[in-house]
């Protein structure tokens, strides 16, 4: 390290261990108190980190993972023009009519449509979209939208757990170990998707003989036409396309090390360019502007503010001391560090959002299995917060404890199954 490159000395002589960890410490703290928002949380953590000289610019620039923000942004401006077509809202239409407008037939539906569209879209949009279908057919049916909002929450995190790109923590872990899409669908596809089928089951016994809706109600569902939610049949063919190729991309470019996050702006640049083309200046400015009106910008500034915060732990060596702990206590036995790191990951993504805290341990252990454990409580992960907030907005707040009640044992149960699988697969 040359003089230039390394940190400058801490202000008032503060080692930088102390005070790198102090500001992660504080970050969460905050956080967890919710009494500031959480973008402005981390940007002022890594400004402070900056400040007192924990980091220069350069390496707190360097620590920010460009491929996650890359990736996150361009799927929200595919997702964003795609959802004006209204084909989300065909699909749960379609599948509520597919299986007869039964009440527990509509929950199961739709919680498989929210873990498919979660494994390939982010989860976060994808409770966006299918959520609010969710609560028009629980109305239409003078249903409790309780068990709907609960298994929309939980679908939408099994779902997001399979492939590389359904959930912010998957592309924080791909990104961080070089998983390509590949390898994360074949590892965590197949346990994704046994989980699932046992939650469907589970959905069944647990609300299917407490959700029933009168026929003549039933029947007025079964007259809805799917096909009028297509506002624009021609932009939903393009936006299709597009979707098949970058997900294509994503399969295929690992192979000719072009990461996802490249694939996703280039996929979101082409989808621009076929919904610009020809237009005037000025119309396609507007155009422009709405699909960027779309994209999350807390939520990727929130990442930017992370990255950095954590960077400055790694670099004054918090991490590697916790990895040397973590190896003496399960005795460098790679399984042993394995199983407490997922149940360790688990039960703390349930207690705090689990980005920060994948973003915090990535260094540290390079498998994690936090997606699963979001389902733990409410604030286990962004999608759960957008759920709840919805379930709010339309007048039915899902508080803490209740979700707890549903959310905790589906959490439990799901680390169990992949407590095994991790244990056949890798150790057998």
């Amino acid at each position: 390290m040359h003089g230039h490159e390394a940190a400058n000395a801490v202000i008032f002589g503060i080692d930088p261990l102390w005070m790198s960890t102090a500001i992660l410490v504080l970050a969460y703290v905050i956080l967890l108190s919710e009494k500031v928002h959480r973008t402005v949380i981390a940007l002022f953590g890594a400004g402070v980190a900056i400040v007192t000289g924990v980091l220069n610019q350069t390496q707190a620039i360097a620590g920010i993972d460009f491929n996650t923000i890359a990736l996150l942004t361009g799927m929200m401006i595919i997702v964003g023009i795609t959802k004006t077509t209204g084909v989300f809202e065909f699909v749960a239409i379609w599948s509520a009519k597919k299986v007869k407008a039964s009440p527990i037939g509509i929950l199961i539906a739709l919680s498989i449509v929210t873990a498919v569209f979660s494994a390939f879209l982010d989860n976060l949009t994808t409770v966006l979209l299918v959520v609010p279908v969710a609560l028009l057919l629980a109305d239409k049916l003078k249903l409790s939208p309780y068990p709907f909002l609960v298994s929309q929450i939980l679908a939408s995190n099994v779902g997001g757990t399979a492939t590389l790109i359904g959930d912010p923590p998957n592309i924080l872990i791909g990104s961080a170990t070089g998983l390509t899409f590949m390898q994360f669908l074949t590892t965590l596809g197949p346990v994704a998707a046994f989980i699932m089928v046992l939650m469907a089951i589970s959905f069944y016994f647990i609300w299917g003989k407490s959700l029933v809706a009168a026929p003549e109600l039933r029947e007025r569902i079964m007259h809805f036409h799917e096909a009028d939610s297509i506002s624009d049949r021609p932009l939903m063919i393009r936006c299709l396309v597009v979707l098949v190729l970058v997900i294509l991309g994503f399969v295929i470019g690992e192979h000719y090390h072009i990461r996802p996050g490249s694939t996703a702006m280039t996929g979101a640049a082409l989808l621009l360019l076929v919904v610009t083309f020809g237009m005037k200046e000025s119309e396609a400015g507007q155009k422009v502007h709405l699909a960027f009106v779309e994209v999350e910008w807390p939520a990727l500034f929130f990442f930017i503010g992370l990255f950095v915060i954590v960077t400055g732990v790694e670099h004054a060596g918090l991490l590697t001391i916790l990895g040397k702990e973590l190896m003496i206590l399960t005795d460098n036995d790679p399984a042993a560090t394995t199983f407490v790191t997922l149940w360790l990951a688990a039960v703390v993504s349930a207690a705090i959002d689990n980005i920060p805290f994948v973003a915090t341990m990535i260094p540290l252990v390079e498998t994690m299995e936090a997606g699963l454990g979001g389902n733990g409580s409410l604030i286990g992960a962004a999608a759960n917060v957008m759920v709840a907030g919805l379930g709010e907005r339309a007048g039915y707040p899902i508080s803490f404890a209740k979700y707890i009640a549903y959310g905790l044992p589906f959490m439990l149960a799901s680390m169990v199954i992949a407590h095994g699988y991790m244990y056949l697969r890798f150790f057998l």
